[in-house]
């Protein structure tokens, strides 16, 4: 071409989450059996949607609007519904029209990070789920400004450091909150949400908050919604309905806006994300029509409880397991549906191996390894997945210096799961000994 016509950010865009799927399918066509532990897609994983569910998106499917535009911040009736569940919490108050839907978050994180000013910066949790990550160091054109979270410490936010990034870096405007976390399955308490509340009151900032895992926690613990602790401070909250529900195939998804009455370049801000909607019309109207009806059905309570309490069961098991492998740092994950294994520092190198039965598979993985800028823990996924067909991620694609593995907990058969997990802690062992 004549003139470059990359963005700036283009190479900061990865999803190391789908990527891994190339591989893994390449190896299941050399006859690799996989056990695909890499997305976080329930229905993937067999989860059965009950005959109550369908049977209330095949009434509204019925409905001639169903098949039409919405307005552009959304269904007024849903928004009126999820506008007084905020309410009800007693913290912060909106109005349905500080709601905007999209087409599932990854829209939504799109949009947000895609009209900051460029120069704007979001500082984010390392760990990081990628979408945001990506999103946010895309629309810099630079790497991600991150804060740490601590393995040694449940994986909460190490809030000295955040201080820090905030201090002395007067390009961040924003601070990101996952709470429950992806990828590291933690649930922040109270203390650590408010003490991020004050940060970001404190040096003039707003809060982007992802709680699409909000009602999945367990293990006892407890976390309160931004809404409760945001207090006047601008915040931006996502949730949506892929996990929950759940029903990521909708790619439906909204923000709520609070506070934006607080500071006019906020409000400025919001103002552009809604006129960016508006441009592509609206977002998809079935989901959005149904969504009041399956939240409020009688059944709806239980189904939810029922697969929480499922994740808390494979969360013990997971944990019991890869705990007692020498040379990881295992949490137990109490919340959404994800684990996140850290390596002992120093525990990988590249002369590592797993066996390999299958001399094409042998020869692929080989090939893989040795491609420059492989760091450690994808050596050791791409091992794993070679030898044993369990497809992980490596955890430094997660916006991290960590050398790791995400695996999920959506394995249904808890026989098979058992086997999942014992099965990696056996290659750990095997793998860090070789």
């Amino acid at each position: 071409m004549r003139t470059d016509i990359v963005h700036i950010g283009a190479g900061e865009l990865t999803y190391e989450i789908r990527n891994i799927v190339a591989v893994g399918e390449k190896l299941q066509k050399l006859g690799i059996k996989t056990y695909w532990e890499n997305i976080g897609d329930p229905v993937a994983k067999g989860e059965e949607i009950p005959h109550w569910m369908k049977k209330v998106v095949a009434e509204y499917a019925m409905e001639n609007a169903s098949y039409g535009y919405c307005p552009t911040r959304g269904i007024l009736s849903t928004r009126e519904f999820l506008a007084a569940e905020v309410n009800r919490h007693g913290g912060v108050k909106i109005g349905p029209d500080d709601i905007i839907f999209f087409n599932g978050l990854g829209d939504a994180i799109s949009k947000v990070y895609g009209l900051l000013r460029r120069t704007a910066r979001v500082v984010v949790p390392t760990p990081s789920y990628t979408t945001h990550s990506s999103g946010e160091a895309a629309h810099a054109g630079d790497r991600p400004v991150s804060y740490r979270l601590d393995p040694h410490n449940h994986w909460f936010p190490d809030l000295d450091d955040l201080e820090k990034r905030i201090k002395y870096n007067p390009a961040v405007a924003a601070i990101l909150l996952i709470n429950p976390d992806n990828p590291t399955g933690a649930v922040y308490p109270e203390e650590i949400l408010r003490g991020i509340v004050a940060l970001a009151r404190k040096y003039d900032l707003f809060i982007i908050c992802d709680e699409v895992y909000q009602r999945i926690v367990y293990n006892g613990q407890k976390t309160r919604p931004l809404c409760e602790v945001i207090g006047d401070v601008p915040a931006i909250n996502m949730r949506g309905i892929s996990k929950e529900m759940p029903w990521p195939g909708s790619r439906c998804g909204w923000i709520e806006v609070y506070n934006a009455d607080q500071d006019p370049m906020f409000q400025k801000y919001v103002a552009s994300i809604l006129n960016a909607k508006m441009v592509e019309v609206c977002s998809t109207t079935l989901p959005q029509m149904v969504l009041p009806a399956i939240v409020s059905h009688p059944e709806y309570n239980g189904y939810l409880e029922e697969r929480v309490r499922r994740y808390e069961k494979a969360s013990n098991i997971a944990y019991d397991i890869l705990k007692e492998v020498d040379g990881l740092i295992v949490n137990r994950t109490n919340g959404a549906f994800y684990m996140s294994v850290a390596f002992a520092p120093g525990a990988l190198n590249h002369k590592q191996t797993l066996p390999i039965d299958n001399v094409e598979v042998k020869n692929h993985v080989e090939a893989l390894v040795s491609q420059p800028g492989t760091s450690p823990d994808k050596r050791f996924v791409y091992y794993l997945l070679g030898s044993t067909g369990i497809c992980v991620v490596p955890l430094s694609s997660f916006a991290t210096e960590h050398q790791g593995f995400r695996t999920t907990l959506l394995e249904r058969d808890e026989d098979r799961f058992r086997m999942i997990c014992q099965t990696m802690a056996d290659s750990i062992r095997r793998y860090l000994a070789s």
